[in-house]
């Protein structure tokens, strides 16, 4: 037998679950995760920081705009998504010059040496603070967005990879494990697999590409002291605190990969530490834990949120690369938007939300998916 929705949302990651939430109550709607579990892959693996200064204006935009979304259910949860934690960027001064956004400012040597004593004065020469940065509880986030979608009467359902995908005269007909769904919108929030449905779908793919990225939590004989920033180096790596005796540590890497259930490459981690070891002095001597996860990227760096303008009722959010968390809330609230608007019939679209907006800050990059 059928289910019949307005809109089957495929990916159960953070872009997934926050327009679940986001569009819950307001039509009918199913999530469809291919893993047993949601969050599985990127999103179980994220540096869980929301950085203003961090990325192209748009997606700074979306930043401060997820802050301000999350912070308004703050009261609502028993404990809080954000806390303050400032972040903190090294290197050479022309470099922490040329990334250092609207939200960050630069700060002197001495200072930067205050905040994180653990770095040696030798390796770096300029630094730049973000003051408005916070550490994210991403499981929590993850688990608020499901309550909210199943609260407002979302269907999740795990455990079905969708292995068919049809466009008939008035949506589309989806296979997706053991259930049969049809719907008027298919939400393409797979992440890494994003092209891979786009195909399994007959639209053409937009050249998403999966990166690495690499990060453990390690054992310190120098913990880092209470309010210390996450520290990022302009060329190869960063580290923040992790709980009161642990520090996670990432090469920052960038290495193109497919679709897949990613893993550390032998090595990594112990060159990382090596190199940590050098020019800190935390003392690293072992490694707690060890992970990796793909950040997708479209080939100008900007989120892709919209409807596909060949395939009706193909609606693309994909390519968040390294800001999925902290511009979930915003993207979630502007497809959601979209997505709405489309539904009813000769609907404008809010000139005056702050999804307008936002989408105004995105045609200026792309006015629609492959318009």
């Amino acid at each position: 037998m059928t289910a019949h929705y307005d809109v089957v949302i495929a990916g159960g990651g953070i872009a997934g679950l926050s327009l679940a939430s986001a569009l819950a109550g307001k039509c009918s709607v199913a999530l469809v995760e291919a893993e047993q579990t949601l969050g599985y892959h990127t999103s179980a693996r994220s540096a869980r920081q929301l950085i203003p200064s961090y990325g192209p204006p748009v997606v700074r935009d979306l930043t401060l705009r997820t802050l301000e979304l999350i912070g308004t259910h703050e009261g609502t949860r028993p404990e809080p998504v954000l806390s303050p934690r400032r972040f903190m960027l090294i290197g050479d001064e022309g470099a922490v010059r040329e990334q250092a956004s609207g939200f960050m400012h630069l700060i002197g040597h001495d200072e930067a040496l205050k905040l994180c004593p653990a770095l040696k004065p030798e390796s770096f020469t300029a630094a730049g603070l973000d003051s408005g940065s916070f550490a994210c509880n991403a499981s929590l986030l993850l688990e608020d967005h499901r309550e909210r979608a199943v609260a407002g009467g979302v269907d999740i359902i795990t455990g079905a990879r969708i292995h068919s995908a049809q466009r008939t005269g008035s949506g589309w007909e989806l296979g997706a494990g053991q259930e049969a769904l049809s719907t008027a919108v298919v939400v393409n929030a797979a992440g890494a697999w994003a092209d891979e449905l786009a195909v399994l779908a007959g639209v053409e793919k937009l050249g998403l590409q999966p990166y690495r990225r690499t990060a453990a939590i390690v054992d310190v004989e120098n913990p880092l002291p209470p309010g210390c920033p996450m520290v990022a180096a302009t060329d190869s790596f960063y580290f923040r605190p992790e709980g009161r005796h642990q520090v996670l540590i990432s090469p920052s890497e960038k290495v193109p990969s497919g679709p897949e259930d990613a893993r550390p490459y032998p090595g990594d981690v112990e060159a990382l530490t090596a190199r940590l070891n050098e020019v800190t002095t935390l003392g690293i001597n072992a490694v707690s834990r060890a992970w990796t996860g793909l950040r997708t990227e479209a080939s100008d760096g900007i989120p892709v949120v919209g409807f596909d303008a060949e395939a009706p009722g193909f609606f693309w959010l994909a390519g968040q690369g390294g800001y999925g968390f902290q511009t979930s809330s915003g993207i979630a609230e502007l497809a959601a938007e979209l997505i709405l608007a489309g539904q009813a019939a000769g609907a404008p679209f809010p000139a005056d939300s702050p999804a307008s907006r936002t989408a105004a800050a995105l045609a200026a990059t792309r006015m629609s998916i492959r318009a």
